[in-house]
C-alpha cells in the first residue's frame, strides 16, 4: 500500500534523526530548561524577526491548542473558529474539556473572515443578556486550514486590525506552517507581528514530534509553563524538541521540505485536473481534494490510500490525497500513471 492519506505517517528527517544521535548521550536539564532549546528558540525569534518573543516547545498540535487557549482565556471566555477549525471538529472538545467553548463560524473553504467575527462580537454585545452567553474573547485560525486554503498577508492583516479594535485575541494555529509558508505572502515576521501568538509545526513537517509556541503578547506569556505543566505538556525529555527545532530551522531546511512536499502535491493536483475531476478546495498546498467518481476510488484503495472528506453527489466523493516530507516521486509518478489508465 502507498499511503496519501497524512503527512505524518513516517518517522523523521534524516537530518533530524542524526541531531538526536548525536545529542542522545548529552546530559542536560529537563523540562525543556536546556541549551538546545535555548538555541532553538534563539534561531526561531530571529527568523521572526521578534527579538523579545517568547518560545515554548511543546510535543502535539492538540496539546499546543488547548494549552494556548487555556492560558489566554478567563473561565467565562470562548474562542472562536470556523465549524471545520481543528479545535471544534477534530480534538475530541479538548478546548472545551478546559472549561471554554468553541463558537463555530460557518465557512465553505475553512476560513473565517474578520467580517463574520465583527458580526459575531457585535453582536453579543448588543444582547442585554449578554453576561448569560459565553463572551467571545479569542479567534482561533489555521494555516493552512483543515482544507488547505490559506490566509492571504492582507486577510490576515484585516483579522489582526479587527481584533486588536474589539479587544480579541488572535492565535493562529501552524500544525502545517510550512507548507503554508511556501503557499502564500505570509511570513513568519507577518505572523509575530500580527498575531498575539502562532506556532511553527514540526510534527507534520519532519520532526519525530513537535510544536514551537511563539508568543509575542507579553500578557499571555504570564505563567504560561505553569499552564503547560497542568495540562500535562510539559516533556521531561524537553531538550529531544530543542534538538529538533534546531535542525529544522538551519540551513532553511524546514523551507526546503515544505517546498518539496507541495511541488509533489501540485503533481498529483495537476493529474486530478487533466482526469477532469474537480477539486473541492482550492488549496495550494500539500493538502489536495479531488472529486472522485466512487468507482475509481475503489479502484485507486486497492494501491493507495487517502482520506475520506465527505460524499458530494449519489456517485462521487471529495477525499484527501497529503503528501510528506518522506513522500517518494516514483510514487506519485505511479498514481498519476494510474490515474490516466481509469
Amino acid at each position: 500500500m502507498i499511503r496519501f492519506e497524512s503527512d505524518y505517517l513516517e518517522g523523521a528527517l534524516p537530518e533530524v534523526m542524526q541531531a538526536l544521535n548525536e545529542t542522545n548521550l548529552a546530559q542536560t536539564p529537563g523540562y525543556g530548561e536546556d541549551e538546545y532549546c535555548a538555541r532553538a528558540a534563539a534561531m526561531i525569534r530571529e527568523r521572526c524577526a521578534a527579538p523579545e518573543a517568547h518560545v515554548h516547545f511543546l510535543v502535539g498540535g492538540t496539546q499546543a491548542n488547548l494549552t494556548v487557549i487555556a492560558a489566554a482565556l478567563r473561565p467565562h471566555q470562548a474562542a472562536v473558529a470556523a465549524v471545520t477549525g481543528h479545535i471544534a471538529a477534530h480534538e475530541t472538545g479538548s478546548v472545551e474539556a478546559t472549561g471554554h467553548k468553541v463558537i463555530t463560524l460557518e465557512s465553505g473553504d475553512g476560513k473565517i473572515r474578520a467580517a463574520q467575527v465583527r458580526e459575531l462580537v457585535e453582536a453579543h454585545w448588543a444582547d442585554s443578556t449578554h453576561e448569560h452567553q459565553a463572551q467571545p474573547a479569542l479567534v482561533y485560525l489555521s494555516q493552512p486550514t483543515e482544507n488547505g486554503t490559506v490566509y492571504s498577508l492582507a486577510e490576515l492583516e484585516e483579522m489582526s486590525a479587527l481584533c486588536r479594535e474589539k479587544g480579541l485575541l488572535l492565535f493562529v494555529d501552524g500544525a502545517r506552517m510550512g507548507a503554508a509558508l511556501v503557499s502564500t505572502d505570509v511570513t513568519l515576521p507577518d505572523l509575530a507581528r500580527l498575531t498575539d501568538v502562532f506556532y511553527i509545526g514540526g510534527t507534520k513537517l519532519g520532526a519525530l514530534f513537535g510544536e514551537a509556541v511563539v508568543i509575542t503578547n507579553e500578557g499571555l506569556n504570564r505563567d504560561f509553563r505553569y499552564i503547560i505543566k497542568q495540562r500535562g505538556g510539559m516533556f521531561a525529555k524537553g531538550r529531544l524538541l530543542g534538538v529538533q527545532f534546531a535542525a529544522l530551522m538551519t540551513d532553511g531546511l524546514y523551507e526546503r521540505t515544505a517546498r518539496r512536499e507541495v511541488e509533489l502535491a501540485l503533481r498529483l493536483r495537476a493529474a486530478f485536473e487533466a482526469k477532469g475531476w474537480p477539486l473541492r478546495y482550492d488549496s495550494p498546498t500539500n493538502q489536495q481534494f479531488p472529486i472522485v467518481p466512487d468507482g475509481a476510488l475503489a479502484k485507486l484503495a486497492e494501491k493507495y490510500s487517502f482520506s475520506e472528506w465527505g460524499r458530494v453527489d449519489p456517485g462521487h466523493r471529495a477525499v484527501r490525497f497529503c503528501t510528506s516530507w518522506a513522500t517518494k516521486s516514483e510514487d506519485v509518478d505511479a498514481l498519476r500513471a494510474d490515474i490516466e489508465k481509469l
